[in-house]
């Protein structure tokens, strides 16, 4: 059975699957995470976006485990903004992992990009590497 993107991030927020009250913020919130993922490059060509409990996983991330850590980031951006912590500790804590993953996320997909290219060999501020 292929996981749900609806179903399996309204259970990491604490909401069961058949409780449809919130689903429309979820959603929404959902789909804010795909928009930012999509201008990070990550996932498919122009970008991607659900409307039910039907869209899985495995179509937006496809076959590939190193993009698994998508479904943490969705979490902390849906929890950010549908359930934001009480507490600037707390709150602080989510933005560095969202920080982290938004990091790794684009190390992936730069290295997809120029495969060939060793990892952390960057130009920075157009000097040489």
């Amino acid at each position: 059975m292929e996981e749900s993107i609806l179903n399996s991030t309204k259970k990491i927020l604490g909401l069961e699957e058949s409780y449809t009250a919130f689903d429309l913020d979820v959603i929404t919130h959902i789909n804010t995470a795909f928009s930012t993922l999509e201008q990070l490059g990550v996932g498919p060509t122009g970008g991607y976006m659900i409307t039910d409990n039907v869209p899985t996983w495995a179509e937006f991330i496809g076959s590939d485990p190193r993009y698994n850590s998508i479904k943490s980031y969705v979490y902390l951006r849906v929890r950010m903004l549908f359930d934001p912590p009480t507490t600037s500790y707390h709150t602080e804590a989510m933005k560095r992992q969202l920080e982290e993953l938004e990091w790794r996320l684009n190390m992936t997909r730069e290295f997809d990009l120029d495969p060939l290219a060793p990892p952390g060999d960057f130009i920075l501020d157009g000097g040489g590497p």
